[in-house]
C-alpha cells in the first residue's frame, strides 16, 4: 500500500470542518468539475467524510443512500458526484444544483472562506463533519483505487484502543481552532495522513469472503506475491521463479492471485512497471532509456511499446504531457503553503 500511495502521488487539495444545522441539502459535483479550482493537474479528486457529531444521509446515482453516523467515514474514491443531506428522501432527487458547491469551492480553494465553514437551516440539530478532497493519479495504474467501490462507509471499529484516527481528528480540530504559522501547510498534510488512516480501516473492515487488490493484501498467498513484485519490480520474474519464492506451485499461484487480483502475475508485474516508469517520466530528468533499466526493461524499444499499449501514447508523449500538470500542482502546494 506504501508503494501505491508514493507512486500515485496522493496530494491534499482542500480540507475543512463543516457545521451544519437541519434541514441541508449539499450536491457534490463530479471531481473532475471542481479538481481545477483546487488542485489544477490532478488526474482524479478522493472526497472523504468524517462524521464527529450528529448524523446524516449521503445518495449517489446509481447506489443506494446510506446514513451515516457519528465515528462513520464516507469515502469517495472515483470522484462521482454525490449529495449528502438531512434527508434521506432530498438524497434521490434528480435536480439538485451544483452551482452553489462549485462557487463554494472555488471561494475555499482561493481563501477566502474560514477554515469551519458554518451551514445549513435554522433547526437544532446538528451535524459536524471533517471534509477532505484529494487528488492522485489514476493512470496507467492505481490497483488501490480500482479495487475500492464508488461510494464506501467505514465503521468505527469495536474494539481497537490504539485506534489513531481519533487522535488525528482531535489533532486536526487543535489546529483549526488555534492556527500557528504554516497551519494551512499542516493541515493540508493532515489531510493525506487521514485519508490513509481511512483506507487502513478498509483493509482491516474487510469482509472474509472479499475478493480484490486490497483484500489479496491480507492472504497469506497473493500477499507474499505481492510483496515480492513490488519490493523488486526489476528483476527478471517469471512465474515459475515467483511460485518458488512464495513457496506455491506455479498453478495455485495463478490461481489465487488471479482470484484476488482480477490478472495474473505477470499482468500485474507489467502494469506496476508501466505505472512506476510513468511517475519517474513524470517527475523529469530521467532518459527514457535509463528510465526503462529502471524498471525492468533491457530493450528501449521494448519498453517504449509495452508503454504505448499499456498507456496510449509513447514515453516521450506522456512526459511532455505530464510536465505541465506537475508544475500547475507545484503552483498549487505553493499556494497552499501560504499563511
Amino acid at each position: 500500500m506504501s508503494d501505491v500511495l508514493r507512486t500515485v502521488r496522493l496530494s491534499g487539495a482542500l480540507f475543512f470542518l463543516w457545521d451544519v444545522s437541519w434541514p441541508y441539502t449539499t450536491a457534490v459535483p463530479d471531481g473532475r468539475e471542481f479538481a481545477p479550482l483546487v488542485l489544477p493537474g490532478a488526474q482524479q479528486i478522493i472526497s472523504y467524510h468524517i462524521v464527529t457529531e450528529g448524523r446524516c444521509w449521503c445518495g449517489m446515482r446509481g447506489e443506494p443512500t446510506i446514513e451515516l453516523e457519528a465515528g462513520d467515514i464516507l469515502l469517495i474514491p472515483h470522484g462521482d458526484a454525490y449529495v449528502m443531506s438531512s434527508s434521506a428522501r432530498e438524497c434521490g432527487k434528480r435536480d439538485l444544483s451544483f452551482d452553489e458547491s462549485l462557487a463554494f469551492f472555488r471561494q475555499m480553494a482561493a481563501g477566502e472562506l474560514p477554515f469551519v465553514v458554518a451551514d445549513g437551516g435554522a433547526g437544532p440539530e446538528i451535524t459536524r463533519v471533517v471534509c477532505g478532497f484529494l487528488g492522485c493519479d489514476v493512470r496507467p495504474f492505481n490497483p488501490l483505487l480500482a479495487a475500492l467501490p464508488r461510494m464506501v462507509r467505514v465503521r468505527p471499529p469495536a474494539h481497537l484502543p490504539q485506534d489513531r484516527l481519533p487522535q488525528l481528528v482531535e489533532y486536526t480540530l487543535a489546529e483549526a481552532r488555534q492556527p500557528r504559522p504554516g497551519s494551512r501547510s499542516v493541515l493540508v498534510r493532515l489531510s493525506e495522513l487521514l485519508f490513509i488512516e481511512v483506507a487502513r480501516r478498509c483493509l482491516e473492515q474487510l469482509p472474509a469472503a472479499q475478493t480484490g487488490w486490497l483484500a489479496g493484501l491480507c492472504d497469506p498467498v497473493v500477499g507474499r506475491a505481492l510483496l515480492l513484485l513490488h519490493r523488486r519490480p526489476a528483476a527478471p520474474w517469471t512465474i515459475e521463479r515467483l511460485a518458488a519464492e512464495v513457496g506455491i506451485s506455479r498453478s495455485r499461484l495463478a490461481e489465487c492471485f488471479t482470484q484476488y487480483v482480477g490478472q495474473p502475475p505477470m499482468q500485474y508485474l507489467a502494469r506496476w512497471r508501466i505505472q512506476l516508469a510513468a511517475r519517474i517520466l513524470t517527475d523529469g530528468g530521467t532518459k527514457i532509456a535509463a528510465a526503462a533499466r529502471e524498471v525492468g526493461y533491457d530493450s528501449e524499444s521494448a519498453f517504449s511499446r509495452a508503454f504505448k499499449r499499456f498507456v496510449g501514447v509513447s514515453p516521450a508523449a506522456w512526459r511532455r504531457s505530464a510536465a505541465p500538470s506537475t508544475e500547475r500542482r507545484a503552483a498549487a502546494a505553493h499556494r497552499s503553503a501560504l499563511p
